[in-house]
């Protein structure tokens, strides 16, 4: 079974950076994308930044996704972070598993991990 899971939010002040990230556990797994969504409060769920499986860096404006090949993670850096930055961060894998010799395709979410930024 596929799992995932966010860490690295946190109370940050306005103008700081912080970096979260995404690990993807589970046997013969093969990622095509990872992407990062964002919930703020009372509004809806949007992307904020994504990567293919064999991307190693992806800058989206003030949004870096980078691969730390050492943890097998996918990292998302926000940099001069905003109070409208507050929210719900979620990271989605998708990709195949090789189960018993056939490949089935995963998309799986996190839990989610919250940033608030304080102004």
């Amino acid at each position: 079974q596929v799992q995932v899971a966010e860490s690295g939010g946190g109370l940050v002040q306005a103008g700081g950076s912080l970096r979260l990230s995404c690990t993807a556990s589970g046997a013969s797994v093969s990622v095509d994308h990872t992407d990062w969504y964002r919930q703020p409060p009372g509004k809806q769920r949007e992307w904020v930044a994504g990567m293919p499986g064999s991307g190693v860096t992806s800058v989206t404006g003030r949004f870096t996704v980078s691969r730390d090949k050492t943890k097998n993670a996918v990292n998302l850096e926000i940099d001069s972070l905003k109070p409208e930055d507050t929210g719900v961060y979620y990271c989605t894998v998708s990709g195949l598993r090789n189960i018993r010799g056939t490949l089935l395709p995963f998309d799986i979410w996190g839990q989610g991990t919250q940033v608030t930024v304080s102004s």
